[in-house]
């Protein structure tokens, strides 16, 4: 799912003209926002499709991001991985935990190309790559797997007409959006302090407590509108905030390796499709494990 149409602050606003960038954004935000409500509103295999689409877009942008960092690996092998990492278990729901079965198969299948290569070290570094590639990015098959996971909405709870699915899925989006936006605002008005500066050296402490402060006000509401305790969004909130900022540092490493500002050029404004679901490659997971230690 598209994350939040903003990035976390950063320290030089003279990076770009503001005024170009947030004309870009709001132009693509207008035209992929509505799509993505549409699908989320079909739900069930619309769903699985938007996700197989925009893991093949990620994983081929993460892939050469890869390659442009000197990682060997076997490319169509690893997008082709992806994709049944993230959508096995909807497409086949009856042989049960079917993504792990395919994780492991990826593994070996993987482990056998590499033995091709005539130098073992390229070979060992290939079946890394290949198969850290893969699952990095066939994490976002979680944004299914929390839709299936989720407990039922009661009827007479705010968000009880969308059902447990649309319900859930959009929870999630909001919160990590509202923690991207909180953190774009605060920081752009407020940062002074630099984080994690050896990977992305213009974000700002004062961006990342205005992120948490928003991601668990929303998902504070979020639960309430879902029928659930209220005080629960004083944990889901920190857990997506930490998700959410780790996914964004994890592919800002990935990019500053491979010496690239942007993932790929797929979106105005936005840059490429990683750059979009980075955050939700490790708020997903973290949002599925949190709504199955939910009483059901």
């Amino acid at each position: 799912m598209p994350r939040s149409w903003s990035t976390p602050v950063e320290l030089d606003a003279s990076v770009a003209d503001p005024a170009l960038m947030l004309r870009d954004r709001a132009a693509s935000a207008a035209l992929l926002i509505p799509p993505l409500f549409i699908v989320l509103w079909l739900g069930g295999p619309w769903i699985v499709a938007l996700v197989a689409l925009i893991v093949l877009l990620a994983a081929s942008e993460a892939f050469r991001l890869l390659a442009s960092a000197g990682m060997s690996s076997f490319p169509l092998l690893g997008i082709a991985i992806a994709l049944v990492v993230a959508v096995g278990d909807s497409l086949a729901p009856a042989l049960g935990g079917a993504g792990l079965v395919l994780a492991a198969l990826a593994v070996v299948l993987v482990g056998v190309g590499a033995l091709a290569r005539t130098n073992p070290a390229e070979g060992l570094a290939s079946w890394s790559t290949t198969v850290f590639g893969a699952l990095y990015v066939g994490l976002l098959g979680f944004v299914p797997r929390l839709g299936a996971a989720a407990p039922d909405v009661p009827r007479d709870a705010i968000l009880g007409g969308l059902g447990a699915e649309r319900a859930w899925i959009l929870a999630l989006i909001l919160s990590v959006w509202a923690f991207d936006t909180g953190a774009y605002l605060v920081g752009r008005r407020y940062g002074r302090r630099p984080f994690m500066t050896h990977i992305s050296p213009r974000k700002t402490l004062e961006g990342v407590a205005g992120g948490l402060a928003a991601v668990t006000i929303v998902a504070t509401l979020l639960l309430t509108a879902l029928g659930q305790p209220f005080a629960g969004g004083l944990l889901l909130g920190p857990l997506i905030a930490v998700a959410a900022q780790a996914g964004d540092l994890a592919e800002s490493m990935l990019k500053r390796a491979a010496g690239a500002k942007d993932s790929g050029r797929l979106i105005p404004g936005h840059g490429g499709m990683l750059d979009r679901i980075d955050s939700f490659l490790f708020a997903a997971p973290v949002m599925t494990l949190f709504v199955l230690a939910l009483p059901h």
